[in-house]
């Protein structure tokens, strides 16, 4: 279906028995050239790309072509299927991204909470076969520009003393098949100084994914020398994102990092001060 610049239900792939949808919202302003490919949150075990609706939206209206995704939630199949969608997907928007109206070389990636995490993960494995789908790549690359997430999970563990930061493996069925397996799953164990620029957003009130996965994932960053920004918010809780007073704020904020970081880097230059003159004697 397709209406005023948006389409839904747009199939692209298929996970063996079934299709898998993406909806678009193109730019109802100027055409920034940059696609946000987006998950949503849930737990990785319901929700549905409606959730994204506004969010998408906020982003078209900035100049993003925003593409909300839908994955096979773990009461369907067990992970690693969720990456092997969301990667389906990213290669689907960049082998489209001339029908799509934008530069394949400028593609992000955006989640929340369950999505957080797959967006994450999918950042820091665009080229490990570990956690392709069956069918491969196709030659397209899963890579991103990008990646702004909101209250990500980044680290399982199996049994024991929990880690800072950390959440058991049973959360997410079929990473808590080994330790090897927990490890596959976590975005933190993928963090090189390749990983592209990362946006974490948290509330410190958080009791389903302690903030302290994304100060975690933040110091891995850059102690590996890559580019992130960490945004703690005092007070909120998980899921603040979905507040119609605190959407837009979020929403805004994401969109000036991609556009800093994709979109629009010379527009965010800032002029070193210069040296004032001393003072004659």
């Amino acid at each position: 279906m397709s209406e005023n610049g948006v389409e839904i239900d747009v199939v692209y792939g298929d996970a063996g028995d079934r299709p898998l949808h993406l909806d678009i919202y193109r730019p109802t302003g100027p055409n920034l050239r940059t696609a946000v490919v987006m998950l949503h949150g849930g737990g990785w075990s319901r929700g549905s790309k409606a959730m994204l609706v506004e969010h998408a939206k906020a982003l078209a209206a900035e100049g993003f072509v925003a593409i909300p995704i839908e994955y096979r939630l773990t009461g369907e199949a067990l992970f690693p299927a969720q990456i092997h969608d969301a990667k389906r997907a990213i290669r689907w928007v960049r082998s489209h991204a001339d029908a799509l109206d934008f530069d394949p070389d400028k593609l992000c990636l955006e989640g929340h909470s369950a999505g957080a995490h797959l967006v994450l993960l999918a950042a820091g494995t665009p080229d490990d076969a570990r956690l392709d789908p069956p069918e491969g790549s196709g030659g397209v690359s899963a890579a991103c520009r990008a990646v702004a997430a909101v209250y990500p999970p980044v680290l399982f563990h199996l049994g024991g003393e929990r880690p800072s930061g950390g959440l058991a493996a049973r959360s997410l069925p079929g990473a808590d098949d080994s330790v090897e397996m927990a490890a596959l799953a976590s975005p933190i164990e993928h963090v090189t100084a390749a990983f592209p620029p990362a946006m974490l957003l948290h509330g410190d009130a958080d009791k389903v994914v302690p903030v302290s996965a994304s100060r975690r994932f933040e110091e891995r960053m850059r102690a590996a020398g890559a580019p992130v920004d960490l945004h703690i918010f005092g007070g909120l809780p998980h899921g603040f994102g979905n507040n119609p007073a605190m959407r837009p704020v979020m929403m805004a904020m994401i969109g000036a990092f991609f556009r800093r970081t994709v979109a629009q880097p010379e527009a965010f230059v800032v002029a070193q001060p210069q040296a004032q003159p001393a003072p004659a004697s």
